[in-house]
């Protein structure tokens, strides 16, 4: 069987392609690299695989992955696929209770990790640390032929945040991510890019685009984590063209100022933005740094994967802030709070792509009887059918009888030219039950309007039961492990700046 033909999701990479083309650029927390081919990499996920299999782990099993982005996990997670076993990517930043249920949760019968982060793996749990003599015994160089999963043969389990509770283990087969994969290789062309790669790959976003580049036979520059000037240095010094980051990312790189004026950005084509939802303001600040480039506004969801919209099959340009029309290979509909049909309700998504289901959560229920997977995400669809993102069900909250989306109350303040960001959450009101209040980030080089011109600037655009009513400025956003805005955080400060805590 062909590398093109493998049912196996590790077996992305084409081995009738330049084998000494290079694959990855590893950036290490000093910014020095090293280069990596495609032969390299296949050769050293092979072994991996056989390593593995030798030391008696069978198909079917979990084996854990938990560090920062490296060449080593990239190859540990297609050894881990290619042996039919179930990669688990941990997100690091939760708190040790967290790691320690996943890894329990998970079954994961060995954790291979870096040195830093060795520390976090729980007593009692196998593990193999990056760069250490056990590490480099465990592969076994040589031939291998992938194990060839069935249909719903799980490949990853990934864990949700867990912002509202113990977070859930998504599975994810190898079908649904190769058909991601392929459907993603037709529409997105990456042969001629060199892609940036600096979101933790434990998150569907960066997860499924090192699939993607290594597919498509594309180099990568590999970051360990998100730091903003390592950001702009990166794209300046490996000229870098296309990017993918989620919104708050670029928008603390926007405020090195001294670092992108230093730093010749003319390489970048496309910007992709992904796993939160972009703002006038956002894209007018991207534009104006990167004329040149493409800004790509998208979707996905954990459970449904990154192939949701895509552009208009009459050719209709995407309006700014709409995340594009419905994928020709992905069937969805809006659903209103009555279970109707609508023009803005919740997104519900039928693909080849969705998840399986839940790892040991029998009474999640998140597909409908015919199939749709109910993502919780408000969307507005035009008349053209360009889809437009509103907000999280679980974000909306009630004001005095009116339903209250921060989203759409953020895009507002973010259109006054003094503001960088803004964020809304609810706090508790005697008389309208919970209200909305904002933190907001300045823009440099801008005179900060004080809280009452903002206020004002709210009442003059919103409706009054969406204006919010203290606004503080603070330097900036706090971000949770998946580097979107973490509204608990906000929250808390919120009602310990207003003496509720």
């Amino acid at each position: 069987m062909s590398d093109s033909e493998s049912r196996n999701l590790g077996r992305v990479i084409a081995r009738q392609a330049d084998r000494d083309s290079i694959a990855l650029i590893g950036v290490n927390a000093g910014q020095q690299d090293t280069l990596h081919s495609f032969g390299e990499i296949d050769d050293r996920a092979d072994a991996l695989a056989r390593g593995l299999l030798a030391r008696g782990y069978a198909p079917g099993e979990r084996i854990a992955l938990l560090g920062v982005n490296s060449v080593d996990y990239v190859v540990c997670l297609l050894g881990i696929l290619r042996a039919g076993l179930v990669a688990v990517p941990v997100n690091f930043k939760l708190p040790q209770d967290l790691i320690g249920y996943i890894l329990a949760d998970s079954g994961a019968r060995l954790i291979l990790c870096d040195a830093e982060r060795s520390a976090r793996v729980p007593a009692g749990v196998p593990a193999c640390v990056f760069g250490t003599p056990d590490f480099a015994a465990l592969p076994n160089p040589g031939p291998f032929t992938a194990v060839e999963p069935e249909a719903r043969d799980v490949a990853f389990l990934l864990y949700t945040s867990g912002s509202t509770g113990r977070p859930k283990g998504v599975l994810l087969s190898h079908a649904s991510h190769l058909w991601v994969v392929r459907t993603r290789q037709q529409a997105t062309p990456l042969e001629r890019e060199r892609v940036l790669i600096a979101a933790p790959l434990y998150h569907m976003n960066a997860l499924a685009l090192i699939l993607l580049t290594l597919a498509s036979h594309a180099p990568a520059v590999l970051l360990p984590q998100f730091d903003a000037r390592a950001y702009v240095a990166a794209i300046g010094r490996y000229r870098c063209t296309w990017l993918t980051a989620v919104p708050p990312m670029i928008a603390m790189m926007l405020r090195e100022q001294q670092a992108l004026a230093s730093t010749d950005l003319g390489s970048v084509r496309v910007v992709r933005m992904g796993s939160a939802p972009v703002s006038a303001s956002l894209l007018e600040q991207i534009r104006d740094l990167l004329p040149n480039a493409r800004v790509l506004n998208a979707y996905g969801t954990t459970e449904g994967g990154p192939v949701v919209f895509g552009p208009h099959p009459a050719g209709l340009p995407t309006p700014p802030l709409a995340v594009g029309h419905a994928h020709p290979a992905v069937r969805l509909r809006l659903v209103d709070e009555q279970g109707r049909e609508a023009d803005e309700g919740v997104l519900q998504i039928r693909s080849p792509g969705l998840m399986l289901g839940y790892h040991r959560r029998p009474g999640l229920a998140p597909f409908t009887d015919d199939g749709y997977y109910v993502t919780g995400d408000i969307f507005q669809r035009d008349a053209d059918g360009f889809h437009t993102f509103v907000g999280r069900r679980d974000d909306m909250f009630v004001s005095g009888g009116e339903n209250l989306y921060p989203g759409e109350i953020e895009k507002v303040l973010e259109r006054h030219a003094a503001v960088h960001q803004a964020s809304v959450v609810p706090v508790p009101d005697d008389v309208k039950g919970t209200k909305p209040v904002a933190f907001v980030v300045a823009r440099a080089g801008v005179p900060a309007p004080s809280e009452q011109e903002l206020r004002a600037f709210a009442l003059a655009n919103l409706a009054a039961y969406q204006h919010p009513r203290r606004i503080w400025f603070i330097d900036s956003l706090p971000l949770a492990a998946t580097q979107k805005i973490d509204r608990r955080v906000l929250t808390d400060e919120a009602l310990r700046r207003l003496g509720k805590d």
